[in-house]
């Protein structure tokens, strides 16, 4: 949709130069031009360049040949581009045929936001300034980005109570349809908020060298992946049904075990037949830092399988804790299980289990293979 505004709009990036007084060769020379001094400045220095240093060279050149093809990345087109035809951006009000900016105006806007703070203020007393403002920018498209997303878990969950108290009326299914429309409305929103912000800290990693970094929150968006997920997030996610990236839908394997546990091949082993079975598992652990806790996490590192730390909440619960934290688990209810000998916890957790009827493997420490004499010397060394 891309209704008439009093605003110009420009489709190519040959058109925004235009407009700013820059052509694309210019733009492009700059980028190039800065990456090559970057280069030189630190072979004079006579010292390698840093990882983050040959990113931000490499996303310089990568820039300049954006601006050269007169591309806009794939990212703007999916975040801005694929939006309902109807909108309600505000409670109380009509659906409503509002457009989103064009992709190209978005990328290079964004683009321009960031990096004019550091052209103005190069070479002058103010420079120092330059990245504090720039990240201050950046943090703002990601406060907003947090903002909308609380308030798309508000309108998910709203949704999710209506719809379980069905009515057949007029009144009830035109309730449904406007609060669908604000909750698909507010995740187009999030999307293309969150879109800018990942570019705009691409930006300012350009400028400055560093990754930009959020001081409050996580940074979650459909550029990246948890490989570990906290439970507090996954509980949350779980139950508002939202982000399959927080909320991994597969069936649920719970392993527990003792901290004083070496054989990891059986348990490898074990995994592995599970996995077979159930390809698109998610194991549930009781996060304890070793152990056979451990080695399921490095199991789930090694496999590609999404993992799910449960962490007792000792400050809300006390001595009791652990139990509550297997109560927990149980009532996830979980498809298999694996525990290990170890403390009273994991007896009271096989218990449950059993209790629920969850097919349990359990493993006796004694029946772990010894320990090699020269490594188990090291070991206690």
């Amino acid at each position: 949709m891309n209704n008439d505004t009093n605003s110009p709009r420009y489709t190519s990036f040959a058109d925004l130069a235009k407009a700013i007084g820059t052509t694309p060769q210019e733009l492009r020379k700059q980028y190039l031009d800065k990456a090559i001094a970057d280069t030189v400045r630190a072979d004079e220095q006579g010292s390698a360049s840093t990882p983050d240093e040959m990113d931000a060279i490499a996303r310089e050149i990568e820039i300049a040949d954006i601006i050269r093809e007169g591309t806009v990345l794939d990212s703007f087109h999916e975040a801005f581009g694929e939006v309902g035809a109807l909108s309600i951006v505000e409670i109380g009000a009509d659906a409503q045929e509002l457009d989103m900016p064009e992709p190209a105006e978005a990328q290079a806007d964004c683009h321009a936001i960031v990096t004019t703070i550091f052209d103005l203020f190069r070479d002058t007393r103010l420079e120092p300034s330059a990245q504090a403002i720039a990240w201050g920018i950046v943090n703002s498209f990601h406060y907003e980005a947090q903002k909308l997303a609380r308030e798309e878990d508000t309108l998910s969950r709203d949704l999710g109570e209506l719809i379980r108290r069905y009515d057949p009326s007029e009144i009830y299914a035109v309730e449904v349809e406007e609060l669908t429309l604000r909750a698909q409305t507010k995740t187009e929103q999030r999307s293309a908020i969150e879109c800018m912000r990942d570019y705009a800290a691409d930006c300012y990693r350009t400028e400055t060298g560093h990754p930009w970094s959020a001081a409050r929150g996580t940074k979650v968006s459909s550029a990246t992946n948890a490989s570990q997920i906290a439970a507090a997030d996954f509980l949350k996610a779980r139950a508002t049904a939202i982000r399959e990236k927080r909320n991994p839908t597969g069936p649920l394997v719970v392993f527990s075990g003792g901290q004083d546990w070496h054989d990891f091949q059986q348990l490898y082993d074990r995994l592995d037949q599970i996995k077979a079975r159930i390809p698109n598992m998610t194991l549930c652990t009781t996060a304890q830092r070793k152990g056979a806790d451990a080695i399921a996490a490095a199991w789930a590192a090694k496999s590609g399988v999404p993992m799910v730390a449960f962490t007792p909440q000792s400050a809300r619960y006390g001595n009791s804790a652990g139990f509550k934290r297997n109560d927990q688990l149980v009532s996830l209810r979980p498809v298999e299980a694996i525990i290990c000998q170890g403390s009273g916890l994991q007896s009271h957790l096989l218990d449950k289990l059993k209790e629920a009827n969850v097919p349990c493997h359990a493993f006796r420490y004694d029946k772990q293979t010894p320990i090699a004499a020269e490594p188990k010397r090291q070991l206690w060394a």
